[in-house]
């Protein structure tokens, strides 16, 4: 007996669907849906097995606008917070950078705390939540170990000593005196419940104090994070998630093109040079439990007049080798260049977007493998496709096809390729060459 697939939930199913229509990448759902990338993945997943074990790993995603990148670090930060990480995630623009003259790397840093999320909060916004249920486990812990009940001055000094091995070992590192400090501000404040002086410690955590004298008159903190150390504080962050319980902390930035796009050449030297300390402090061991994953494209990576190549320290370490080639990339490099997706993958893809599409508005499915394969063949049989074509162009083309024919129950998918409108103009010759390649889809 055929196995029953798996109904997607319809919240996640609205979600996907209507992201995908949008060419945006949904934040949840993305298990139904993913397809081809196990190589990808693996490798990734990888990277994560050694953060666990107190290592750290930085990694370049690179791929064209549409080609699935941002798909695939959406990916891995599911996979990770599965696996009891931290995730924190943003998207550089014109407003956020790694180093700016503005505040433009600490808008940077702000984002990826207010991002921060669990498997129980995925959504971000999960510092608060994070520092509560640390205090929470180290006095279940200490009542655990010491037999004591709540209120017993015993219990209260036991669990003071478990706090403060845990800022004494932050206190070693880069600023970590300061950070120390404030943990046990906020264990103090959580104790006596002084919300406010709880919300002033996750106010300095957060990035948002812009003077020291504030700091020092609130905290009796003499330093706040600036656009030259936020960097700093994120290693402080991945050691003090790994001694609250978590197994590590994982920051993925997407859109390095905003770097690339920089006009002053200065301003971008110092946003690689930024990129260069981080990829330093991962390889040589001067960050714990912390992951690093960038995004950008084969532009914003390769040119050597505004990319990351310009920077030739950088190009020098993540330049490919001489017997890397497509379709035989080394995947352990630090960049991770996405091939295409194949046809056989986009059908897969397409039929499980066809059942979810289904569920979702609660239609039996007509569309059948016979008649997908003709779009397929379809879409990567335009001019320049073998090179160009992306899933986020194909994958947009097919909810239409898959929303109009709902809309108009008497229209087939044959009926709409064949229309004017929706047919692409192809020469003889790529027609010709459409056929060789998608022979193996003649049902």
């Amino acid at each position: 007996m055929a196995e029953k697939k798996k109904k997607v939930p319809r919240r996640i199913a609205q979600t996907v669907i209507g992201s995908l229509k949008g060419g945006v990448v949904p934040r949840i759902g993305l298990p139904y849906i993913t397809v081809g990338r196990k190589s990808e993945i693996e490798a990734l997943l990888h990277d994560v097995d050694i953060i666990t074990e107190g290592g750290a790993s930085f990694r370049f995603i690179v791929g064209r606008y549409g080609s699935g990148k941002s798909f695939l670090i959406q990916t891995i930060r599911n996979y990770v917070m599965d696996r009891n990480f931290i995730v924190a995630d943003a998207d550089l623009s014109p407003e956020r950078r790694l180093q700016g003259t503005k505040g433009q790397g600490l808008a940077t840093y702000r984002e990826l705390i207010g991002n921060l999320s669990t498997k129980t909060k995925p959504e971000g916004g999960a510092l608060t939540l994070v520092l509560d249920r640390w205090i929470s486990s180290v006095q279940m812990e200490a009542a655990r170990e010491t037999g004591l009940m709540p209120g017993d001055p015993a219990l209260t000094k036991a669990v003071d000593a478990k706090i403060y091995a845990v800022t004494s070992a932050v206190s070693e590192l880069v600023h970590g005196f300061e950070f120390a400090r404030l943990l046990s501000l906020y264990y103090h404040a959580y104790v006596d419940g002084n919300d406010d002086m709880k919300m002033r410690v996750v106010r300095w955590f957060r990035g948002e104090y812009a003077l020291k004298r504030e700091a020092k008159e609130e905290l009796g903190i003499n330093i706040i994070i600036t656009d030259d150390d936020w960097y700093d504080y994120l290693k402080i962050f991945a050691t003090f998630f790994r001694l609250a319980g978590y197994s590590g902390l994982m920051i993925m930035i997407d859109e390095l093109v905003n770097i690339y796009k920089i006009p002053n050449s200065i301003t971008r030297q110092y946003n690689y040079e930024k990129m260069l300390t981080m990829y330093n402090d991962t390889l040589q061991g001067k960050a714990h439990y912390l992951g690093i994953i960038m995004g950008a494209t084969p532009q914003a990576l390769e040119d050597k007049r505004r990319g990351i190549y310009s920077y030739e320290a950088l190009r020098s370490r993540l330049a490919e080798g001489k017997f890397s080639r497509p379709g035989a990339r080394d995947l352990l490099a630090p960049v991770i260049r996405l091939e295409p997706l194949t046809a056989e993958e986009m059908l897969v893809l397409c039929e499980k977007l066809a059942d979810m599409h289904a569920d979702l508005y609660g239609y039996e499915r007509r569309l059948t493998t016979d008649d997908l394969v003709p779009f397929i063949k379809m879409e990567y049989g335009r001019i320049g496709a073998d090179q160009n074509i992306t899933p986020r162009e194909v994958i947009r083309d097919f909810i239409e096809l898959l929303d109009i024919m709902y809309q108009n129950p008497n229209t087939g998918i044959s009926e709409l390729m064949q229309s004017e409108d929706f047919s692409y103009a192809k020469s003889d010759a790529v027609s010709d060459k459409a056929d060789r390649n998608y022979a193996e889809f003649e049902i």
